[in-house]
């Protein structure tokens, strides 16, 4: 086996399929990687018990052949290969890499020990690339960090027609985010839990404009996009339905600016240790951030408009209000609040949204929604 290639290509194409490599693994040909050089072209190949990876790119094939090699250690390797073409080969037992006068060889791993990569789920439709990013994100910071509880880990990936639905939860808080897709039939439907993690992995991993194809079966999800393609386990289970949750009778609206309301909270949490709440006294212009007891306490007030109510407060974990304030892309965000102890819903709003709202009496449903429960204010 023998191919050459530019030496930035082999390194962006190692890094993505390394992505799936265990950190630790009893069985040791799972760190390797498998290199497979044919007709012009490279595929490189890597899994785990989890989820696998497989990326396609151009290479001048010299003889045809295939390698398995300790992934990680190919990686290192080529980031500090010089910046010139690459030639790799098989010589006997190891596989050199050599580039701009640097010569490296690294040890092989028995082929006849390593797995068959799983094949890709059937095609259900595809979505853009840079929208699934951006939604799988808005959602991900909901998800459990708890593994005791695998299924709340997760990220619920819901078909309905020509809708993808994106949720998460941690029990005290909830994520949504919906967008459009293409299905490739009209009556595509499906529910299943995917790890926040491993997809948030795969979405940032699509850093292309395009469709990514989107791929499910009972047991594994699987997504594709110009010549890069993953697999992932599915999780054990269901999230709860967010439907009766969201649903939220004639709550007192309060809006203002997100970017201010980021740093003030970034700003006011400094004193609020451990899971002290961080407090919002909505006024009818203004709100007032507070946290801290007796000898630490910090506040902010920040222009808002209150609708539904003269005044009301409220609190929240700040983390948690951090994290679902830095999730929203919207230069505005509206709370819609039940009371202190209560359901609270964010949601993000732009300039389209209040024109919508003008023209048409109401503004149409928000695609984002977080969901969080408020704790009892400082006294």
């Amino acid at each position: 086996m023998e191919f050459r290639i530019d030496r930035s290509a082999l390194t962006d194409a190692v890094a993505w399929a390394a992505r799936v490599l265990p950190t630790r693994s009893p069985v040791p040909v799972l760190g390797g990687l498998l290199l497979e050089a044919d007709s012009g072209r490279l595929r490189i190949s890597g899994l785990d018990y989890e989820a696998s990876a497989c990326i396609e790119v151009e290479a001048e094939t010299v003889r045809a052949g295939r390698v398995l090699v300790m992934g990680r250690r190919l990686l290192d390797v080529c980031r500090v290969l010089p910046e010139s073409p690459v030639v790799c080969a098989v010589e006997g037992s190891r596989f050199s890499v050599t580039g701009g006068g640097a010569r490296f060889g690294l040890s092989v791993l028995p082929l006849d020990d390593y797995p068959a990569l799983p094949p890709l789920p059937g095609v259900l439709g595809a979505v853009d690339s840079e929208e699934f990013a951006a939604a799988v994100a808005h959602v991900a910071v909901a998800a459990g960090r708890d593994d005791t509880l695998p299924t709340l880990t997760g990220i619920r990936v819901g078909l309905d027609g020509d809708t993808m639905t994106l949720a998460a939860t941690d029990r005290y808080r909830f994520a949504v985010r919906t967008l459009a897709w293409k299905p490739a039939t009209a009556d595509v439907s499906a529910d299943v839990v995917v790890s926040a993690r491993r997809l948030t992995e795969i979405a940032r991993s699509f850093d292309r404009s395009g469709m990514v194809d989107v791929a499910l079966d009972a047991g594994s999800a699987g997504f594709e996009l110009a010549g890069m393609r993953t697999t992932v386990r599915l999780l054990d289970g269901r999230l709860p339905r967010h439907d009766k949750l969201f649903a939220m009778a004639d709550p007192t609206t309060a809006v203002t600016d997100r970017a201010p309301l980021v740093e003030a909270v970034k700003r006011v949490a400094v004193v609020a240790d451990g899971d002290s709440p961080l407090q919002l006294a909505f006024s009818g212009d203004s709100v007032l951030l507070q946290a801290g007891y007796e000898d630490d306490v910090a506040s902010q007030r920040l222009p808002a408009v209150l609708e539904g109510a003269d005044e009301l407060t409220v609190a929240f974990n700040p983390s948690y209000l951090m994290d679902a304030l830095a999730s929203f892309d919207a230069p505005v965000v509206q709370f819609g609040l039940m009371g202190p102890g209560q359901r609270a819903m964010i949601t993000g709003r732009t300039d389209e949204d209040s024109t919508a709202a003008s023209d048409q009496g109401a503004a149409p449903r928000p695609t984002h929604r977080h969901l969080l429960m408020s704790v009892k204010p400082l006294v």
